[in-house]
């Protein structure tokens, strides 16, 4: 057996002062041995190094079989820390030296090379998780839960130049655990700051009314669909589940002023509903005066077109008759004439007895009859 330039001893039987022979009692450190010679005998070769390493160890250490069987073991124990469970709703993300390598999905017994070249990492990908923005959620010791406003996430502004304090709660669960885990860094940061910064982008674009009354649902489904397009332009592996306005009320230090607002509402709204009323009152009068009116002008077009056509038809069948005997016609037509213009005159008769020649004096002016009568 040899020592070293420090005098201690080689197990391996070498001089490394004198020679280059390997462990496997070859020089060069070939297995092979030099040149073309006949390749060493494995089993003469173990021999001898279990004889030097038995040499070098205190006391010869004879338990060498022993010795054996812890490495044997430690081995076994080594590779089998590579076996992992993989329960229902989980995911095994396996990593070779650092990088992804594969992903399980199927719940079951899985394998991978044991630690530092490859290890894994078990998710639960549908486990709903909670996160809560404008508050915070506290136990006591005895189960009760108090909640803490956050001012600096709940106080946001509307469109209509209003402070509200809103309080949401954002529910999801992980759809690539691969993603989750590689993509992005500080996952639940990012979830959080993206999602202040899309109800605040809803809220910014809605009146205060709708959001405190009935709006509310519509705004969490707008910030969902905001959430979830970022998240996904970000491959962060993350879905939204659900997001749910718990508590969405006018700020302390404008509530007065909301009230005045809402009161001059409600006045006038008063006043619309009673101009309402006075307007279906006075509606149908007014509508049945306008069809009366309508049907009374429609009489007189029909009344006086009829009139129109008979004082036509009239003319015309004086006109053919005065054709037919002009004379006849004359005749007829100027005595119906004169007993128009003399129907209302006052008349004196006088018969051809009472003299010939000249007329004897008559007090024509006592003659006239009252006025207004008629002789």
């Amino acid at each position: 057996m040899g020592r070293d330039d420090n005098g201690k001893k080689n197990p391996w039987g070498g001089h490394p002062g004198n020679d280059d022979r390997g462990p496997w009692g070859a020089k060069g450190g070939s297995r092979g041995g030099s040149g073309g010679g006949e390749p060493p005998d494995i089993d003469e070769m173990l021999r001898k190094a279990q004889e030097n390493f038995r040499s070098v160890m205190p006391g010869g250490f004879q338990g060498a079989p022993l010795v054996g069987l812890v490495l044997i073991g430690i081995l076994a124990l080594w590779m089998a820390s590579g076996f992992y469970v993989v329960n229902p709703g989980e995911n095994a993300v396996i990593q070779r030296f650092g990088a992804w390598s594969r992903t399980q999905a199927d719940p079951g017994l899985g394998y991978h090379l044991p630690t530092p070249i490859e290890t894994a990492a078990v998710i639960n990908v549908e486990e709903i998780q909670k996160m809560n923005i404008g508050f915070m959620e506290a136990f006591s010791r005895n189960g009760t839960a108090s909640s803490r406003d956050l001012p600096e996430e709940s106080l946001m502004l509307t469109s209509d130049r209003n402070i509200i304090d809103l309080d949401m709660v954002i529910q999801w669960n992980i759809k690539s655990a691969e993603n989750f885990l590689f993509e992005i860094r500080d996952q639940e940061r990012i979830i959080k700051s993206i999602a202040e910064s899309a109800i605040r982008e809803v809220v910014g674009q809605t009146d205060m009314f709708p959001i405190i009354t009935t709006g509310r649902k519509a705004v969490a489904d707008a910030a969902k669909i905001i959430i979830q397009t970022n998240l996904d332009e970000y491959e962060s592996g993350v879905n939204i589940t659900q997001v749910l306005i718990e508590r969405a009320e006018v700020h302390p230090d404008v509530q007065a002023a909301f009230q005045d607002v809402q009161s001059a509402k409600q006045d006038a709204e008063n006043s619309q509903n009673e101009a309402e009323v006075h307007r279906e009152r006075i509606l149908p009068a007014a509508r049945g005066q306008a069809i009366k009116m309508l049907q009374e002008a429609e009489a007189y077009k029909q009344s006086t077109i009829a009139r129109s056509n008979g004082d036509a038809e009239r003319f015309n069948s004086v006109y053919t008759a005065y054709l037919s005997g002009k004379d006849v016609t004359k005749e007829r037509i100027y005595i119906e004439t004169m007993e128009d213009v003399l129907m209302g005159a006052q008349k004196i008769i006088l018969d051809s007895e009472a003299g010939q020649g000249a007329v004897p004096y008559l007090p024509l002016n006592q003659l006239k009859p009252a006025a207004g009568t008629q002789k």
